[in-house]
């Protein structure tokens, strides 16, 4: 499907412990923010995140042709920090689906709900919604009002910066949520192609790869940068080939230095194969 949409972390908590860089750097007496005090008074739209294509569409959970090994809570615990997400109508009801609601499918606000858990027990996190959506803004508010979310979502100041972690945090409201139709029906319901520009989507070989700009327009100051590849369908074997170092942070460095942006959401089909955190905690400028 086309693209549309942080601290690194760890799939299990350390020998100490501690189950996210974030409460590491807390016990060592800092306040971090996604993860790093480095991340803390950078702006927003200065801090790369750990995205995932198709978010919803996991393993895990038995969804055909999935695009991610785990679901929704599991990305957000391991240290993903953006989440591309498609919603459907499927018989009146707003889903999760990745075109066709039989292939797997989940509640909108349940989905909803599981991010709604993980910022509460992780009150230093700031987490991005990436939707490409088919139903309207009306149906995508309700189901953020059943999830308990509408307190905790980013209204960004008109013609102003964004604000820095540390003032998203400090404020409690910590999602941001981007929209590939209906945007501005809310103010805090963004069109992301008003605020990101991205690169080309539709890959099959790492050879396709490129840096030039596909959606959006250059002066967005968001940079979704996708590096994932599709053959019909995403696989693991596609992403191995893709996803490890040097070759995914060489493709980052190489498309910030192109376009003179840092790549504000890279976004990986698999996330758990492979270093996007690694590659992200680099972009970050982070051990």
């Amino acid at each position: 499907s086309a693209s549309c949409g942080g601290g690194a972390g760890t799939a299990d908590g350390g020998e100490d412990g501690l189950d996210t860089p974030g409460e590491a750097a807390e016990a060592e007496g800092g306040l971090p923010c996604n993860g790093a005090e480095a991340l803390c008074d950078r702006r927003y739209d200065q801090v790369s995140y750990p995205t995932t294509h198709n978010a919803m569409s996991n393993a895990d959970e038995g969804w055909i042709a999935p695009n991610q090994t785990h679901g929704i809570t599991r990305q957000l615990e391991d240290g993903v920090r953006a989440l591309m997400l498609d919603t459907h109508d499927d018989a009146g009801r707003t889903m999760l689906c990745h075109g066709y609601c039989f292939a797997g499918s989940k509640p909108l606000a349940e989905g909803l709900g599981e991010i709604a858990a993980f910022l509460g027990s992780h009150p230093r996190e700031v987490v991005t919604i990436i939707f490409e959506s088919y139903v309207t803004a009306e149906a995508t508010a309700a189901a953020f009002a059943e999830a308990g979310l509408m307190g905790t979502l980013v209204v960004p100041p008109e013609g102003g910066p964004w604000p820095t972690l540390r003032g998203l945090i400090d404020a409690d409201t910590r999602l941001v949520v981007f929209t590939d139709a209906g945007g501005g029906s809310f103010p805090w319901y963004l069109d992301v192609w008003e605020w990101a520009w991205e690169t080309d989507w539709d890959n099959r070989a790492p050879r396709d790869f490129d840096c030039a700009r596909n959606r959006g327009v250059d002066g967005n100051p968001l940079f979704l940068l996708n590096h994932y590849l599709t053959n019909q369908v995403a696989a693991p074997d596609l992403a191995e080939q893709v996803n490890f170092n040097p070759f995914l942070l060489d493709r980052a460095r190489e498309c910030e230095a192109a376009s003179g942006r840092l790549p504000n959401f890279v976004t990986v089909d698999f996330y758990d194969l492979g270093d996007l955190f690694e590659a992200v905690a680099a972009l970050n400028g982070l051990p």
